[in-house]
């Protein structure tokens, strides 16, 4: 049996997530961002227990179809852009349809219906994060994090940056308070 789990973003809280399954006297089998596979299906009493505790650390039980597909976008582009370690190089819309098997303009609409914003919105938003954690760690140069993160050049990344952050990119690194956001709460 699956449960799906939100704001899943990190290998830490995949870590959170097994101890509090564990806890519960569930077996995960495997667990991903956003999923989680367990031996046995739980009562609806473990259910409720998990919920409860998941809940006080963050996290959600997802139990609608739409909430899982919002669900199942948002880890697909958090670890395409944060954890991947490869540069984007695909397209959007393909990169998504292909890995939830719906045609992009349904996935287009629901996300934008659920979440009041697009997909696209959320894709800059995770992609110039990402930039920012690239900027503070100083190893990469604007070039670079531009082709890392598949724009066209680095003056296309520094416009979006400033148009997000109404910052540039040189202004930012130069900052000694980064204020960068938590991965769920973008």
């Amino acid at each position: 049996m699956k449960l799906y789990i939100k704001n899943m973003v990190c290998s830490r809280c995949k870590m959170v997530v097994k101890a509090e399954l564990e806890k519960a006297g569930l077996q995960p089998l495997t667990i991903d961002l956003g999923e989680i596979e367990l031996a046995a299906p739980p009562t609806k009493t473990q259910l409720e227990n998990i919920g409860n505790s998941l809940g006080k650390l963050g996290f959600e039980l997802i139990d609608d179809k739409k909430s899982r597909l919002i669900g199942q976008i948002k880890t697909l582009i958090i670890k395409w852009v944060h954890h991947s370690g490869k540069p984007i190089a695909e397209n959007l819309s393909g990169y998504l349809s292909a890995h939830l098997h719906y045609g992009y303009t349904h996935l287009s609409n629901l996300f934008s219906e659920v979440e009041g914003t697009t997909i696209e919105k959320f894709f800059i938003a995770q992609k110039i994060e990402r930039a920012k954690e690239l900027l503070v760690y100083d190893e990469l140069s604007l070039s670079e994090i531009a082709d890392s993160l598949g724009y066209s050049s680095v003056a296309h990344l520094s416009a979006q940056f400033k148009k997000t952050t109404g910052l540039t990119p040189s202004y930012y690194k130069s900052l000694k308070d980064h204020k960068r956001k938590n991965i769920e709460d973008l």
